[in-house]
């Protein structure tokens, strides 16, 4: 496994690759890896001939309020489940190395980020699509894997793609979970025992809606409301409990079969979860 700093040089080394004919999948993190993104890199492996993971902490998704500096790392377990995983090459650059002190440009998508985590966090997507533009220009993947934990993002992602003609695929995983039925997250590890036992009622009210849709349930506001009560019982305060088009992220009335998705984010402790489900 090649491990690299230097975007100049992943980029070299990616060409080289591209001119043998080998495919090559892109799987983006910011470190602290854990089987969720293990699964990321499993997927690119099958469909790929060389997988490049990214590990790196986006200052310009992160407002001057959350938690940048607290954000867990851990690089050389990182590189260590990075080479057990199958990864040809792991791409770990300094803030430095991917920010000019002076950059003044970055990729804004104006739609589908404004609504749900863009309402909370207002400056969070333009930094995830530049760094992710930034990611596709030094890597040129055939294949980018993104887990569908992150449902808004890979919606946004999907939108730059399509507008600015970046020629990837964008492959969305399923959401690997913990035995509790807890969304694996590098941010879990700041639970407590305790919040980490209340934390379990995102994915009960997921699967309290599941079970709805299939009694025949059809009414987003009926969902949304059963998701929001599960959260406030269990002492977590809802910043969203949305039925939304699975595309678009547009707010629903009504169910659209097969096209539907119930996205959840809630607040406890100084601590924010999100998870999502299709419906």
């Amino acid at each position: 496994m090649e491990s690299f700093r230097n975007p100049a040089e992943l980029h070299a080394w990616c060409a080289a690759e591209k001119r043998l004919g080998r495919a090559i999948g892109l799987v983006p993190t910011m470190g602290c890896l854990h089987e969720g993104h293990l699964s990321l890199i499993r997927l690119a492996k099958e469909r790929c001939d060389r997988v490049v993971v990214s590990v790196f902490v986006n200052p310009t998704q992160f407002a001057p309020n959350e938690d940048y500096d607290a954000y867990p790392r851990r690089e050389q377990a990182d590189l260590d489940l990075c080479e057990r995983t199958g990864a040809d090459a792991v791409f770990l650059p300094a803030p430095a190395a991917m920010y000019a002190q002076d950059a003044s440009c970055r990729v804004e998508e104006t739609l589908l980020a404004k609504t749900l985590e863009g309402a909370q966090r207002p400056t969070h997507f333009a930094g995830v699509c530049t760094v992710v533009a930034k990611l596709f220009n030094i890597v040129q993947p055939d294949l980018a894997v993104f887990g569908q934990k992150d449902f808004q993002q890979v919606a946004v992602i999907r939108r730059m793609v399509r507008d600015l003609d970046f020629p990837v695929e964008i492959l969305r995983a399923p959401i690997v979970r913990d035995a509790d039925g807890l969304a694996l997250s590098s941010r879990n590890a700041y639970l407590t025992p305790q919040n980490r036992a209340s934390a379990r009622c995102l994915s009960r009210a997921l699967r309290q809606a599941q079970d709805a849709v299939a009694q025949g349930q059809r009414d987003a506001a009926a969902i949304e409301a059963a998701a929001r009560e599960t959260l406030q019982a269990a002492g977590w305060a809802p910043d969203y409990a949305a039925v939304v088009d699975a595309e678009t992220l547009m707010p629903l009335q009504t169910l659209l079969p097969g096209a539907s998705a119930l996205l959840l984010a809630a607040r406890k402790d100084g601590l924010r979860l999100i998870d999502n489900t299709l419906l």
